[in-house]
């Protein structure tokens, strides 16, 4: 479980880099709905930790506030699984 975690994380971490470089480059961007699955499917720290360090999505209020919030949900779950 622990290795799924790290490895969707820093997926949704180079999603949101990815999908910020490409947004500087007038280019084919990353679908949003890709970027939720990922952060619903276990990344959504690692997204969350990419928007704000590449500034990407801050101005998206449903992001802002619905990626940490999936990422606290996320992160209680895990520590009652092990509790």
């Amino acid at each position: 479980m622990f290795i799924y975690l790290v490895i969707i994380n820093i997926i949704s971490l180079l999603t949101m880099w990815i999908d910020k470089r490409k947004a500087r480059k007038n280019k084919w961007r990353i679908p949003e709905g890709r970027i939720w699955l990922f952060a619903i499917i276990g990344g959504a720290l690692g997204a969350t930790i990419g928007m704000h360090v590449f500034r990407h999505k801050t101005k998206h209020t449903l992001f802002l506030i619905g990626l940490p919030f999936i990422a606290i949900i996320q992160w209680v779950l895990i520590i009652m699984y092990y509790i």
